[in-house]
């Protein structure tokens, strides 16, 4: 028992760890390579952040544990409306009205009710696959479109222009980026290895632990494991807080939970068919769904976060992982 939360832990870490480590070796590279900061943003940095939770949902659909690939992505989007975005406000007041937050939230609330009928087919393949990865591929391009119309509007009106297209300009969320080549390479390399050492860790952990205690697999995901994936977009935001910079927590999270369902559902179900567990059908879906809604409403009323709440989202989020173990127990 002991070994099977060490070996989630670990693997956990080792995700975060190699996550983080792909992402600052490839923006090296492609910035060395003249990419776009735009091009490599949507991308790289997109996908690269979104490695732990991949690798976690391809490694289990791979060993036949569809609970845990779906189970990871709907916990941590639940875990970032509640959590990510709740926690922060307890440290600083936190504003929902970022430029287009209503715009890609309303987005987010739809593709979650695709992967909600999707799920209703009882197992996502390929044709759940191609849907999800047509919508990634309009909600990139769209980005790109914006992101290009704001950036002609900003070099309009300032007398400096800026070059879209400069190799040796800062990504904003990214820190770190080693100028060496070699270096650079060597944090790909270690960041492609450690991944799936760490997924393999993790999943072998959750499984063990979900035997122990009597619940699915999917229960554990739900809970420990999206608890995992999310900490650094948990991490982020409540640094992001103490700066007084909290303003990016909505967008980052929007973005995040776009990608879980369109990117990580898409790209595996490409690979190999999940089954959907109807306790995650009957139950969680639907609340990721309440999530969606909710962060609809805080972006299209610009509400601003405060403490209390802020300690009603965490409390909330408890109030979640508590039902899940009832009812995963019950079952």
């Amino acid at each position: 028992m002991l070994l099977d939360y060490l070996s989630l832990a670990g693997g956990l870490v080792a995700l975060i760890f190699a996550g983080d480590l792909l992402v600052r070796g490839s923006v090296s590279v492609a910035q060395k390579l003249g990419i776009p900061n735009l091009v490599i943003g949507l991308t790289i940095v997109a996908f690269g952040t979104s490695a732990p939770e991949l690798v976690i949902s391809l490694g289990a659909g791979l060993e036949g544990a569809g609970g845990i690939a779906i189970g990871n992505v709907v916990g941590s989007n639940i875990a970032n409306v509640l959590l990510v975005l709740g926690m922060p406000a307890l440290i600083a007041a936190t504003p929902c009205g970022e430029n287009g937050a209503t715009r890609n939230a309303i987005f987010m609330v739809f593709v979650s009710g695709v992967f909600i009928a999707l799920c209703y087919l009882g197992t996502l393949n390929w044709v759940a696959s191609i849907v999800l990865l047509a919508l990634l591929a309009l909600f990139l391009l769209d980005s790109a479109r914006v992101t290009l119309c704001h950036r002609r509007e900003m070099k309009n009106s300032e007398a400096k222009a800026c070059s879209l297209s400069s190799p040796d300009t800062e990504l904003e969320d990214v820190d770190g980026v080693p100028e060496n080549t070699l270096l650079a390479a060597v944090y790909i390399v270690i960041g492609l290895i450690g991944l799936p050492i760490g997924a393999h860790f993790s999943i072998e952990g959750a499984t063990g632990i979900a035997s122990a205690w009597g619940v699915s697999d999917a229960v554990i995901a739900l809970t420990v494991i999206a608890l995992g994936t999310s900490l650094p977009e948990l991490a982020t935001t409540v640094m992001a807080a103490i700066r007084q910079q909290g303003a990016v927590a909505i967008g980052n999270v929007i973005g995040s939970n776009i990608f879980n369902l369109l990117a990580i559902i898409g790209i595996t179900t490409a690979i190999v068919p999940l089954e959907v567990p109807r306790e995650i059908l009957n139950f969680d879906v639907w609340v990721m769904l309440a999530c969606a809604v909710l962060l609809l409403g805080l972006a299209n009323w610009r509400i601003c976060l405060g403490k209390a709440t802020g300690a009603v989202l965490c409390i909330c989020y408890g109030l979640y992982i508590y039902a899940v173990y009832c009812m995963g127990l019950a079952s």
